[in-house]
């Protein structure tokens, strides 16, 4: 789990490896858990929601949240791409969750299909 998650941070830009279903669902999960845990105790310090803005210091905790999100997202966006490659599928599949409701489901099942071990990727991201 921890290995999972100290390789989504190392190869956050790394989109031509495979990474295998524990090294894909480890850092989903950790980051959704560890994203609520955050928010909820910003909130709390702050006394009121994240978006709701009165000084330039809940503005500046604002744009630090935004920024955080942005590099999430750049790392789960590149983590989806190399499980592609590990089920032998191009990163452009990725678009299939741009279908509404089918994709979400037809994207979820790519994900959760065991890899090829012929794939046209042959390097594992544990492997860089």
């Amino acid at each position: 789990m921890i290995k999972s998650y100290g390789e989504f941070w190392r190869h956050i830009l790394t989109f031509n490896a495979k990474a295998n279903r524990s090294q894909y669902w480890w850092p989903i999960i950790l980051n959704y858990f560890l994203g609520g845990i955050v928010v909820t105790m910003i909130e709390i310090a702050l006394g009121h929601p994240l978006e709701t803005i009165y000084t330039w210091s809940d503005l500046y905790v604002n744009n630090v949240g935004k920024f955080v999100v942005c590099i999430v997202w750049i790392g789960t966006w590149s983590l989806k791409v190399r499980r592609l490659h590990d089920t032998d599928h191009s990163g452009w599949w990725i678009l299939m969750q741009l279908v509404p409701f089918i994709g979400a489901i037809w994207f979820f099942i790519l994900m959760i299909l065991p890899g090829v071990s012929n794939s046209r990727w042959s390097r594992n991201q544990n492997q860089l």
